[in-house]
């Protein structure tokens, strides 16, 4: 099929920018909403923008921050571009009439465990959010070492502090692409659902969005000043330089990723609550810390004590998270009935729990198990505790859960990490979505994916009903959709006071 491609030119505050119309979807890419973060800028907060002369061409996407690749298998599951350049602090918009006033709007906030990750992964592609009616945003922002490096000198949060930028920038000039500025929906899976829950805390991000979605992470995913200070410690040890941020910028950026790779993998194989603190069950070594300022409390406490006031939420999880992480690894057929038990031990569930768990579960192994009780621990439990907290200040809060399960590795991937996200955007046919999804998936569930989304950012209203403590309603997508009230419910009660 053939794309009829022409040129569409439009002025923002920042200059002229030159982008394409293809097929009735306008898309401009690479536009920066901050200066670039290196040399005087780098370690700083986000710095203003840079204008230009003339017509600056917007037809390609621009430079990804700073990150390092995934550990094998994930490289090969999980890819995404790696584009030179200083200028990474950029963003990409999709829509279907920059002339056009009013459209809903979506900012995409990628995942990746703060490590990884762009805005220029084909899945977030953002044509078919734009066909139907939406303003489509992805952003990049600083990861690892140059977004989440605490050292107790005040400066915290840079990762943040660049999305509130990136905001900002959508509140300031997406009247330009048509969309409307009252009307912005953050969405964000992983890490970038963790960002969301974050942002819906955080005193700075007031007002800047009116509604939210957070795919595959929640409220409970930061670390206190105590523990990041040590992390910096220990990245200064790595590279030999003082605890300091003017010491490690003087640090070749490659050499400071490569400590940060050094000490994530010790956190991994080595995950001493001692040594690593919160780190030792979320496994990353740099994410937002609550720094008293731009994070005053871990996220779900603020939400609790009624941060999250008159925003619109939608939070979900798919049903067999972990798997992602344990099977293609193989580390799902090592897990004995030992490392089952000490690890329920650890996440302090009661006796009960190994035999609750597979009564639900019949012929699952203890790797499964294990699978099943930590994407709960990880995922599920903290999805259910945004929506409980939001709900009981009286927002409406939706939930969903995604339970079609891929068919690789012989099956045993099953509803995993990420796999939601081709189907929410509509985008089954982009490049590597059959790393995850395999081949042919059904687009039947895309299409009820998608179309919910794009419901919730017009209105609020996904198409089912809201969740609260009495109902606990949650839509299911899979081959056969529909509503389920409470799903895993004994497990769940598990819980209650530990998670």
């Amino acid at each position: 099929m053939s794309l009829s491609i022409t040129d569409v030119v439009i002025d923002i505050p920042q200059g002229r920018l030159r982008g394409a119309l293809t097929d009735g979807v306008a898309s401009f890419k690479g536009i920066p909403y901050a200066a670039a973060p290196f040399g005087a800028n780098r370690f700083k907060p986000p710095q203003v923008a840079p204008s230009w002369e003339g017509i600056r061409d917007a037809l390609a996407y621009g430079p990804t921050v700073p990150k390092p690749p995934y550990f094998p298998p994930f490289d090969a599951i999980l890819p995404e571009p790696v584009i030179e350049g200083e200028e990474c602090l950029n963003l990409n918009v999709w829509t279907p009439d920059p002339a056009a006033t009013g459209l809903p709007v979506m900012v995409w906030i990628h995942g990746g465990a703060f490590a990884n990750g762009t805005g220029a992964v084909p899945n977030y592609d953002g044509r078919r959010f734009a066909r139907d009616g939406v303003v489509l945003v992805t952003i990049n922002y600083r990861l690892g070492v140059d977004g989440f490096l605490f050292l107790g000198d005040g400066v915290a949060n840079l990762g943040l502090l660049d999305q509130v930028a990136a905001l900002e920038w959508v509140r300031n000039n997406i009247a330009a692409f048509g969309g409307d500025k009252a009307s912005v929906t953050i969405f964000g899976e992983s890490a970038g659902a963790m960002s969301v829950a974050t942002l819906l805390s955080m005193p700075r991000a007031k007002g800047l969005f009116k509604r939210a979605i957070a795919e595959s992470g929640a409220g409970h995913h930061a670390i206190s000043a105590a523990t990041a200070t040590r992390v910096g410690g220990y990245l200064a040890e790595k590279l030999g330089v003082p605890a300091d941020r003017a010491a490690i910028a003087e640090v070749p950026v490659p050499k400071a990723y490569e400590a940060q790779v050094a000490l994530s993998a010790e956190a991994f194989m080595m995950p001493d609550p001692v040594k690593w603190g919160e780190v030792a069950g979320n496994l990353m070594p740099f994410e937002p810390v609550i720094d008293g300022i731009t994070v005053p409390a871990l996220p779900i406490e603020g939400i609790a004590a009624g941060a999250s006031a008159g925003v619109d939420v939608m939070v979900g999880t798919n049903r067999e998270e972990q798997r992602l992480f344990m099977v293609p690894s193989g580390a799902i057929d090592l897990i004995d009935q030992n490392v089952l038990g000490m690890a329920v031990a650890a996440y302090r569930l009661p006796a009960n729990a190994i035999e609750l768990y597979s009564g639900a579960r019949p012929g699952a192994t203890p790797g499964d198990l294990l699978a099943a009780i930590s994407t709960d621990w990880f995922f599920r439990i903290p999805a259910v505790r945004l929506a409980e907290a939001h709900s009981k200040n009286g927002g409406s809060a939706h939930v969903y859960e995604m339970a079609w399960r891929s068919p690789l590795y012989g099956g045993r991937l099953g509803a995993c990490h990420a796999l939601e996200i081709g189907f929410v955007f509509d985008t089954l046919d982009a490049e590597w979505t059959d790393r995850l999804a395999g081949p042919n998936p059904p687009q039947s569930i895309a299409d009820e994916m998608h179309r919910a989304w794009v419901a919730f950012a017009r209105t609020g209203d996904p198409g089912w009903e809201t969740y609260d403590a009495k109902r606990r309603t949650v839509m299911r997508f899979d081959s056969s959709s529909g509503v389920v009230e409470d799903p895993d419910g004994e497990e769940r009660r598990l819980w209650e006071g530990i998670r």
